[in-house]
């Protein structure tokens, strides 16, 4: 068994009302080189919450985060280097950095929950598994 962990994504069409939607899964486990995110958008629940809601905004979102996860999202912009409170930083693009960028709270209608943990022999099958218990 193999120890990973996982945020649900949300959607939050009204940042300011704080209610929410799990729309998808993003699940990282180190031991197998696995990071993967499946979605799942039922409009007639978003639009329960905001009526105007940008429903391909979100399909939007959700793209990008399954670009970041394959390590699509920023070719041809380099890796680089970024300043840190403790002076200058090379930037590395691995999964373990991806999923940290994909946890990161944020005030955006996608949002990720608080990360959880747990353990699996198939980071995949259990991707699915959390799909259907959490956003379905």
């Amino acid at each position: 068994m193999n120890g990973y962990q996982y945020v649900a994504l949300r959607c939050v069409p009204r940042v300011d009302r704080e209610e929410f939607v799990n729309v998808g899964v993003v699940l990282y486990c180190q031991a197998v080189d696995f990071l993967g995110s499946a979605s799942r958008l039922d409009e007639a629940r978003l639009r329960s919450l905001d009526p105007d809601v940008d429903v391909e905004a979100v399909r939007h979102a959700l793209a990008a985060v399954e670009l970041v996860c394959r390590g699509e999202a920023h070719v041809g912009f380099g890796v680089g280097s970024r300043a840190t409170a403790y002076g200058v930083r090379e930037g590395t693009d691995d999964q373990s950095s991806r999923f940290g960028f994909l946890r990161a709270p944020r005030s955006t209608v996608v949002q990720p929950g608080p990360v959880h943990g747990g353990l699996t022999d198939d980071p995949a099958a259990e991707l699915q598994r959390l799909l259907e218990r959490l956003v379905s």
